[in-house]
């Protein structure tokens, strides 16, 4: 069972946007995708709101999570938060079995 967390960053003047360019620039994303465990690691900006981005963050397993969560990059990850003063909100999401039916709705 896969789990997917998305977090919805919120600043102001761009800070949102500022974050990520740096997360990715920094190599700290390079390096959360190369975790083991790790499906997806991808920013997102909104359309609708300029000052909000979408990580969809995706994971092999709970255990996965729980090693990313004791690496050096959460500490990295903290300070940039707090550096560009970002609020967040997060879902979860579980892979369920049966996906495979929801198939034939989707145009590739």
């Amino acid at each position: 069972m896969s789990i997917t967390v998305n977090l919805r960053y919120k600043g102001t003047n761009g800070s949102a946007k500022k974050f990520a360019e740096e997360m990715i620039e920094s190599g700290t994303v390079d390096l959360i995708r190369k975790e083991e465990g790790n499906l997806r690691y991808e920013y997102y900006l909104s359309l609708e709101d300029p000052e909000e981005l979408l990580l969809i963050d995706s994971w092999e397993s709970q255990e996965a999570i729980d090693r990313h969560h004791q690496t050096p990059m959460m500490k990295t990850i903290a300070e940039l938060r707090e550096k560009y003063d970002l609020h967040m909100t997060v879902e979860r999401y579980t892979s369920i079995a049966g996906e495979e039916k929801d198939s034939r709705f989707i145009r590739k």
